[in-house]
C-alpha cells in the first residue's frame, strides 16, 4: 500500500479479512469526499459509501452510520433502527474525537471508540462496497458481511434518494 497504514487498514489486516486499498489524489478543495472518490477511481455510487456520526437527540451516545453516497441518511430510520427517539447529525469535531479520524477520512474500522454500527441494507445485495480505509484518497473495498463481522454492525434500511 502506498502511504501509511491506518486504524482501518491495521484493523482488516489483523483480522485477515479479504480486501482491496484503493488510493487517489485528495483535492484539499473538495468537501464531497464520497463523490470524490466515486469520480476519482471511477467508481458506482450505489457500491461506495460513506460513514457518518449521529447522536440521539438529548446528549445520547454517538453511534455510526453507513450509507451509499448515492443516498442521503434517513434520520428517522436509524432513530428506529437503533431504539432511539430522534437522531441528530454529530458536530464534525465531536465525530473526529469519538472516531480518531478526520472528516472526510472516517472509516467505520478500526475507530478509536467502538461505537454502535448500523449499514444501509442495500450493501447485503453487493458483493463488495467500499468505505473510507480511515484517511481522505483512500478507500477499502470488502464484502459487507466483513464489515459487519469487524465491526458488529447491523444490516437496516437507513438511507434514502437524494
Amino acid at each position: 500500500m502506498a502511504g501509511k497504514a491506518t486504524p482501518a487498514t491495521t484493523a482488516a489486516q489483523r483480522a485477515k479479512v479479504v480486501h482491496q486499498l484503493h488510493e487517489y489524489t485528495h483535492d484539499p478543495a473538495q468537501r464531497s469526499f464520497g463523490l470524490e472518490a466515486v469520480e476519482a477511481l471511477g467508481l458506482d455510487p450505489a457500491r461506495t459509501f460513506k460513514t457518518l456520526i449521529a447522536v440521539a437527540s438529548g446528549g445520547g451516545k454517538p453511534l455510526c452510520a453507513v450509507v451509499p453516497v448515492s443516498s442521503q441518511l434517513d434520520l428517522k430510520a436509524l432513530a428506529v433502527a437503533a431504539g432511539a427517539k430522534h437522531m441528530v447529525m454529530a458536530e464534525p469535531a465531536m465525530a473526529e474525537r469519538v472516531t480518531g479520524y478526520l472528516v472526510g477520512g472516517i472509516s467505520p474500522l478500526g475507530q478509536k471508540q467502538r461505537l454502535a454500527l448500523f449499514i444501509d441494507a442495500s450493501a447485503q445485495d453487493l458483493p463488495t462496497i467500499f468505505v473510507s480505509a480511515g484517511r481522505r484518497g483512500l478507500e477499502i473495498e470488502l464484502a459487507p458481511v466483513a464489515l459487519a463481522a469487524l465491526t458488529g454492525g447491523t444490516f437496516a434500511v437507513i438511507a434514502r434518494p437524494n
